[in-house]
């Protein structure tokens, strides 16, 4: 794969490493998440503490990197704006976001599949990927 800059490999292979750790760790303990979820539910500063994290990880991603040139990069991107503005709604109207992670407990072992290969193609296109300038 090639970009036009070394952070969005580095960057790739960062979050697909994230994805394969999240999503081994919802196979192995599915019944993890719903414990997450019922705290959540349950805690509105667990909520705030949770959405400053993603928010700040989101708003650094976006800051460094908003390159849109390349299939790699595009996804490195969107993946910061989705943090940022998932750490947003998680800090000012968290109800809808945890309404959806408490669907979404209905598929734990499919999304926790689907994050180990996104995230094993991600780390692998950072891992394999080349910076070249574009001429």
């Amino acid at each position: 794969m090639d970009t036009i800059s070394i952070l969005t490999l580095r960057l790739s292979e960062a979050i697909g490493l994230y994805m394969i750790v999240v999503g081994i760790g919802g196979l192995i303990a599915p019944s993890r998440w719903r414990a997450i979820m019922d705290d959540l539910e349950r805690s509105p500063g667990l909520v705030m503490a949770l959405g400053f994290p993603v928010f700040v990880v989101g708003t650094a991603l976006v800051l460094i990197h908003s390159i849109w040139t390349g299939p790699l990069a595009v996804i490195v991107s969107l993946i910061g704006y989705v943090a940022l503005i998932e750490g947003a709604l998680l800090l000012a109207i968290p109800a809808p976001l945890i309404r959806i992670g408490r669907w979404s407990l209905n598929f734990t072992r499919a999304w926790a599949a689907l994050s180990i290969v996104l995230g094993i193609l991600l780390f692998l296109a950072g891992l394999t990927g080349r910076a070249t300038v574009i001429a």
